[in-house]
């Protein structure tokens, strides 16, 4: 009976490593390299980094993708800084490509590591489970594309917390992947194109200003789109009033 315990525990660790290493990597990260994935760090390196771009373009692409999704997949602090980067070095498109491409990758990583880990488990509790956890797994499962486009749309989730709150529901890799790709194609669009300035922004010596997604030009049609993520969920909760 201890053996087969002991066999259960070190399968449940070994499924749990690949967000373990997330995590470890985040905090890592979040102390050695913040100073190397700043927007000081890309300023003070633009030069070279334009001059390896010119040389050498698909590798710097490769390059510029490769460590856009150890960003994203580690949660290391600079994926802000890595949008404005590929905006910076390819222009707005294909830079957004890129960074839409990039990001998507990456998530999926990290949504892969949190669902090997915990998803499977803690999605059949929630089923199991009564009250407001049921509730709130099935109010998930009936409008899951809804709610996918409407994590990934709204500026104010986190891009960690919309990557690991589907992979804790279950969401299909389909569904994930999808969503995320359609989803982020605004915000990407917009900070790349802020990247895509960032010449004259650096000959001013001046700071890219990221809060351009809260003003109301650009605001207000990402708000339209939320409403339209927003509008399945909304008319099943009429029509289930309706029928009561």
């Amino acid at each position: 009976m201890t053996d087969m315990t002991e066999t259960a525990d070190k399968t449940v660790l070994q499924k749990r490593l690949p967000i373990i290493a997330v995590g470890v990597a985040a905090v890592l990260g979040a102390v050695f390299l913040r100073d190397y994935l700043s927007f000081n760090a890309l300023q003070e390196n633009r030069e070279a980094l334009i001059a390896f771009r010119d040389a050498n373009y698909l590798i710097a692409v490769l390059a510029f993708m490769a460590v856009y999704v150890v960003i994203v997949a580690f949660s290391l602090p600079g994926a802000a800084v890595a949008t404005l980067t590929g905006g910076f070095l390819f222009a707005t498109f294909p830079g957004a490509l890129y960074n839409v491409l990039a990001a998507t990758i990456g998530a999926t990583a990290i949504f892969t590591a949190a669902r090997v880990g915990f998803g499977d488990r803690l999605a059949d509790k929630m089923e199991a489970g009564s009250g407001m956890v049921k509730r709130i797994k099935d109010g998930i499962d009936e409008n899951q594309w809804s709610v996918l486009f409407l994590i990934r749309l709204v500026p104010a989730v986190p891009f960690f917390v919309a990557n690991l709150v589907p992979a804790l529901v279950d969401v299909p890799y389909r569904r994930f992947v999808i969503s995320t790709f359609l989803g982020i194609i605004p915000g990407s669009i917009v900070y790349t194109s802020v990247g895509a300035g960032l010449g004259e922004v650096f000959a001013r010596g001046e700071s890219p200003d990221l809060g351009i997604i809260f003003e109301p030009h650009i605001l207000l049609p990402i708000l339209g789109l939320c409403a339209l993520a927003a509008l399945p969920v909304l008319l099943k909760a009429v029509r289930g009033k309706e029928g009561i």
